[in-house]
């Protein structure tokens, strides 16, 4: 385990290779046990079982500032080869809190503009249908007018100049790009996940920790959430509003406070404001 925690790829986010020797014991402890199960080996013939697991690092992600956030959509829009498809993907990630996954197996049937709904497929097979404001929806049919077909079809919406459908190495060229200008961005390793976690708390620290993990449709482990948190999951729905409809200074893009400041009271969202309420205007 030491040999291949030693000769690991060495990214942008190493933490000394941790994660790679806690990959490989449950990758070995796996086929041991499938072994023992289909009777190959005896039950007692588990050497991985004897090994302890590395301790699992606390992640160092957290929510970005206003001036972080701003720094990092302003280094996107005016560097780069292609600023409209980069400072697309950040607003999609910005707006819906979805994964690298998530955006990369959007296709252009899954722009609903009638009802300004994305259809999300994340991992652990999930799927959603995320609430957006007309402003996304309308730049993703831009997008797709200008380097698509220019109808729904079930290919990829994100697309380089030439037509070609972006891959995942679009996303580390982009925060490779902002690292080498925000060396605070490459020191800390800001990656997509960041912006998750940006939307996410905002969420969180303005409807509640309920209506944040009901946002993403996050899967609960452990035991059944409370009757309490279960009815506070029908009100998900005002995150999104508040988001889409640019109350929120960060993602309007207006100055104002810290998003890392705590709220007493939950903000007051009207639900006539589109999404989840009504038709996309």
């Amino acid at each position: 385990m030491r040999q291949t925690m030693e000769t690991r790829i060495v990214r942008r986010t190493d933490r000394g290779g941790h994660s790679t020797g806690e990959h490989l014991l449950a990758a070995m402890r796996t086929i041991f046990t499938h072994a023992i199960r289909d009777e190959i080996l005896p039950a007692q013939s588990n050497p991985a079982a004897a090994i302890p697991k590395p301790s699992r690092q606390r992640s160092l992600r957290r929510a970005l500032t206003n001036p972080e956030l701003t720094a990092i959509n302003d280094t996107v829009a005016t560097t780069g080869s292609d600023t409209p498809l980069d400072t697309l993907i950040l607003r999609l990630h910005t707006e819906t809190a979805c994964r690298r996954g998530g955006a990369l197996a959007l296709r252009e049937d899954d722009v609903d503009p009638h009802w300004c709904l994305l259809r999300l497929r994340e991992k652990n097979y999930t799927i959603r249908w995320q609430p957006a404001s007309p402003t996304l929806i309308t730049a993703l049919l831009r997008h797709r007018d200008q380097r698509g077909d220019g109808r729904p079809s079930p290919d990829q919406p994100l697309r380089h100049r030439d037509g070609t459908p972006i891959t995942s190495r679009r996303w580390n060229g982009l925060w490779r790009r902002v690292g080498d200008h925000l060396p605070w961005a490459a020191v800390q390793g800001v990656s997509t996940h960041w912006l998750r976690h940006t939307t996410l708390t905002w969420v969180e620290r303005h409807f509640g920790h309920a209506i944040a993990r009901a946002y993403t449709r996050a899967p609960r482990r452990g035991q059944a959430a409370s009757r309490t948190k279960k009815m506070k999951l029908r009100k998900a729905p005002e995150g999104n509003i508040a988001i889409s409809s640019g109350k929120s200074s960060w993602a309007s893009g207006a100055g104002g406070g810290s998003l890392m400041t705590a709220v007493r009271k939950p903000a007051a969202v009207k639900a006539s404001v589109i999404a989840c309420s009504g038709r996309c205007q």
